[in-house]
């Protein structure tokens, strides 16, 4: 039986190992090749270091295990970053590796972050999503809404990311209980 906790310092590494490696399988056909191969294990590690040694913004992050206690997925989301929407809160991140998609991993994964961010005080959530990715259905079978799509950079390329948002973050949990 998977399950989830709040991830800690010492599983940065493995964090982004799975970030990497999630990274680059689901972005492979939505992104010029070089653009993903930008991402490095390393950089990830120094960012994963620092997010949860130190968290800004109201961050948190949660980690799903796998039944031999394995990192498969992570999840970290805090304080709505733009302030151009009427969301608080925000999904920063949530990768799962290919192997534990489709398998109530993502969903278990979700359903802990949402109730974390609604213990933090958060009432609604946001998350970016590439808008060509096929994921998008995850987040509106979950009763998301498209909020708004805008240009983003990465690495030498535009793409185009949609905004998927639950104004009541409450109208998420519910998709979990029913």
């Amino acid at each position: 039986m998977p399950s989830v906790r709040k991830a800690q310092f010492e599983d940065a590494e493995q964090i982004a190992n799975i970030h990497v490696s999630s990274w680059k399988s689901t972005y492979i056909d939505l992104i010029d090749e070089q653009d993903v191969s930008n991402s490095t294990v390393e950089n990830r590690i120094a960012l994963w270091e620092t997010v949860l040694r130190k968290p800004v913004n109201g961050q948190i992050a949660f980690v799903v295990e796998n039944d031999e206690g394995e990192l498969v997925g992570f999840v970290s989301g805090g304080k709505e970053r733009t302030k151009n929407y009427d969301y608080d809160g925000e999904i920063y991140a949530i990768y799962l590796l290919d192997e534990y998609q489709r398998k109530g991993y993502g969903s278990l994964l979700l359903h802990t972050f949402a109730k974390g961010m609604k213990d933090e005080g958060y009432e609604s959530l946001l998350v970016w999503v590439l808008t060509k990715n096929p994921s998008n259905q995850f987040y509106s079978k979950l009763g998301a809404h498209p909020v708004e799509a805008e240009q983003v950079t990465i690495g030498n390329g535009t793409y185009e990311e949609t905004a998927f948002g639950w104004k009541n973050i409450n109208h998420l949990l519910d998709h979990f209980t029913a």
